[in-house]
């Protein structure tokens, strides 16, 4: 489990493709102490195990699901990665609960300028909308970020300058792909109701007040 909230930025110094299926060498830009082999480090949103490491770098693997859902099957040698350590039970939750469990890719389509903070617009499959809302919490390439606005199929985000210094967001362009999970708590709501959903509407629960509850009530 993760916060969104990334610790420092890795790079890229290694590919090893074997099919659909990657191994990577990433270099922290601040070196992570007493990693841990099997630990889960977020990686662009995703979240993935350390195979193996030494003093300034370490090794992960992606699977071809993980490729194929992802951004990660479009690195290059040198790219740059948003980077996050698995939370501790005595870590502050400075974001909100990431799972690392990527649902879809978002496109941005727009990039707007407004004082010193940028609006991106991402586009993303209809499916995920339900767990989408105005003021509600996604993250993106593994960035914990507020909803400032949203529809079926887009939603809107407000980056400050410290997002902008302290991530990858600095390179996100119109048609960038970016990783995108919605809220945990959503999901687990809509589980939760799924029985009553059917075309996107709950179902009236049938009503205990009836004609002759009234009449056997003085009414």
């Amino acid at each position: 489990m993760f916060t969104g909230i990334i610790q420092t930025i890795g790079i890229v110094s290694g590919l090893e493709k074997k099919g659909s299926e990657t191994r990577m060498r990433i270099s922290p830009v601040e070196a992570f102490k007493s990693l841990n082999l099997g630990e889960s480090i977020a990686v662009n949103g995703v979240c993935l195990s350390v195979e193996d490491f030494d003093r300034d770098r370490f090794y992960v693997y992606a699977s071809a699901q993980t490729m194929g859902v992802t951004n990660l099957g479009n690195l290059r040698f040198g790219d740059k990665l948003n980077l996050e350590r698995a939370l501790s039970l005595s870590d502050r939750l400075g974001g909100h609960l990431v799972s690392g469990h990527v649902d879809c890719q978002g496109k941005i389509t727009s990039v707007e300028k407004t004082g010193e903070s940028i609006i991106y617009t991402v586009s993303f499959p209809e499916k995920f909308a339900r767990q989408v809302i105005d003021k509600g919490s996604v993250a993106l390439d593994g960035i914990s970020l507020t909803v400032i606005d949203c529809g079926p199929d887009f939603l809107r985000v407000n980056i400050i300058p410290a997002t902008l210094k302290e991530t990858t967001v600095s390179g996100w362009t119109k048609g960038s792909l970016i990783n995108m999970e919605t809220d945990i708590i959503g999901k687990y709501v809509e589980k939760m109701l799924g029985a009553r959903i059917k075309d996107g509407e709950v179902p009236k629960s049938e009503s205990r007040i009836t004609g002759n509850f009234l009449r056997e009530h003085g009414f």
